[in-house]
């Protein structure tokens, strides 16, 4: 069985016994010391996922000791266990975008009039708890699985239904949890006032806009009603210019920033959105 992939090992299983016909599937194989790494992975993913619905488990096991691929090339196997799910999508998300720019330019033309936004990703900095804790959700995996489908999410209706979801299958949302859909939140209005980088720390935030001041944002109602707006909250929100190695750069200072949620009330009135 050491030779078999998992999928030829699940359906090879599966074929055993029918209806009122009971049967068993052995499946034999050498001492675990030959065996190779990969050999004794799907042997133990075997073992492990054998009840009924369990295709899923294998499916996913098997993803994590294969790769999961080149999603756009020729590659059938990949290493996104060692660079981590995150920079993988950050990755993956770069290369579509460069595509849609480039060599599909013309087909995307609408999408970018449509949607305004300046940042293609935020990089954020905190001293706040924003997770899902492990004493909330104890699986792993479903944990994981959470982080995944919270990371599509890109409309205020699915963000909803996804923490009534939460409430109705772990009960309430920790306080941690909460702050981290209101960083989802966030991260859309930033996008929009193109701020790329963002640090939170000891009740101050410090936004980063986007370092080319050639970028059409700067000459967009949006700016020029943010800087006004901010003149009149010169004690809570100011903006200031830091010197960098590529010239000055533009800061937004926003203070007493207890939590995320308070944050994005205070930006969305700046932009009135």
């Amino acid at each position: 069985a050491n030779n078999f992939g998992l999928s030829d090992l699940h359906q090879m299983r599966g074929r055993v016994g029918r209806s009122n016909k009971k049967a068993f599937c052995y499946l034999i194989t050498p001492e675990n010391s030959n065996m190779t790494s990969k050999a004794g992975k799907r042997i133990k993913a075997i073992e492990q996922n054998s009840n009924l619905g369990s295709g899923i488990n294998i499916a996913m096991k098997d993803l994590e000791i294969r790769g999961a691929g080149n999603l756009l090339g020729a590659d059938q196997s990949g290493f996104i266990n060692e660079m981590g799910f995150e920079t993988y999508q950050k990755i993956l998300q770069e290369a579509i975008n460069e595509l849609k720019e480039k060599e599909f330019k013309e087909l995307y033309k609408s999408e970018k009039l449509d949607d305004p936004c300046y940042v293609k990703d935020i990089q954020i900095d905190t001293d706040l708890e924003i997770l899902i804790p492990d004493n909330y959700i104890s699986n792993t995996t479903e944990r994981l699985s959470l982080y995944q489908e919270l990371s599509t999410i890109n409309d205020e209706d699915t963000l909803e239904n996804f923490k009534l979801k939460l409430k109705d299958r772990f009960g309430v949302l920790p306080n941690s949890t909460i702050e981290l859909i209101e960083t989802i939140k966030l991260k859309w209005i930033l996008k929009k006032i193109a701020i790329e980088k963002i640090v939170i720390n000891k009740n101050q935030f410090i936004g980063y806009f986007i370092n080319d001041q050639n970028n059409p944002f700067f000459n967009s109602t949006i700016f020029s009603n943010l800087i006004s707006k901010i003149q009149n909250l010169n004690k809570i929100v100011t903006i200031k210019e830091k010197e960098t190695k590529k010239g000055l750069r533009l800061l937004l200072i926003i203070n007493n920033i207890k939590n995320i949620k308070k944050l994005n009330e205070i930006i969305n009135k700046l932009i009135n959105l």
